[in-house]
């Protein structure tokens, strides 16, 4: 009598990577991240953010911004949750971090473009018309050499475009005398002594200015003055430790 034979078993080696399911969630989580991001850019490109559209874009970027608010706290959540796995990837974990990091700096920034807007459209009754917004001052490659960017505001009554002249003037000290140099003399891009300007809501003035040798800068003095229907003048002065400390 034959012996029946049984068929042969077959085995089929199966690799336990226990850290692998995390570490794809962690990869996804980045990528519906920076994927939110992506739309809230193309969807503000899309909202048309232009100068003629203040009050639309201001609703615009506060439902943007309430949708970011909404997805950072689940994102951040899905991260402390990732963490007290123990198993995920720390390059994973590395880009979730940074990736929440950037979320959170975005999210600054458009609280604060949502307050410049607001203020803009709704303000103060001791703040209305031509307006000294800001100065900002961030240091070039070159020494002694600073970008700067002035914006000028209207605020209130800007169903009109208001136009002028703007003047900047850098005081200091040269050898232990007061000294008065004027934008224009400091910076290639400003030909005048009084830069013109004209705009319903906000202008930009921007460039780069280079302070001279043995010159201790102290303060940085800003007038506006508007012509026509509209004359009035705006001056602020800016302290120059403010300005290059931040």
């Amino acid at each position: 009598m034959s012996d029946s034979r049984k068929p042969a078993e077959e085995y089929v080696v199966v690799r336990h990577r226990p850290g692998h399911r995390i570490r794809r969630t962690a990869i996804l989580l980045i990528f519906t991240v920076v994927a939110a991001i992506a739309g809230y850019a193309a969807g503000l490109a899309q909202s048309g953010f232009r100068l003629s559209n203040v009050a639309a874009s201001n609703d615009t970027l506060q439902e943007e911004l309430d949708t970011l608010r909404s997805d950072f706290r689940e994102t951040r959540q899905k991260l402390v949750n990732l963490e007290r796995g123990k198993v995920i990837d720390q390059q994973a974990l590395g880009s979730a971090r940074k990736t929440i990091a950037g979320l959170e700096n975005r999210i600054a920034s458009l609280k604060s473009d949502l307050t410049f807007y607001k203020n803009i459209m709704a303000p103060s009754e001791t703040s209305k018309g031509l307006q000294v917004d800001s100065l900002a001052l961030a240091r070039d490659y070159e020494p002694g050499s600073w970008d700067f960017k002035l914006v000028l505001t209207q605020v209130g009554n800007n169903k009109s475009y208001i136009s002028g002249v703007v003047a900047v003037n850098v005081i200091g000290l040269r050898d232990e005398e007061k000294e008065v140099i004027a934008l224009r003399d400091l910076s290639k891009d400003i030909e005048d002594l009084g830069v013109k300007f004209r705009f319903r809501f906000f202008q930009n003035v921007e460039g780069t200015l280079v302070l001279p040798d043995n010159f201790q800068p102290l303060e940085v003095q800003v007038v506006a003055q508007a012509d026509g229907r509209k004359s009035s003048q705006a001056e602020r002065t800016f302290d120059w430790d403010d300005l290059t400390e931040k």
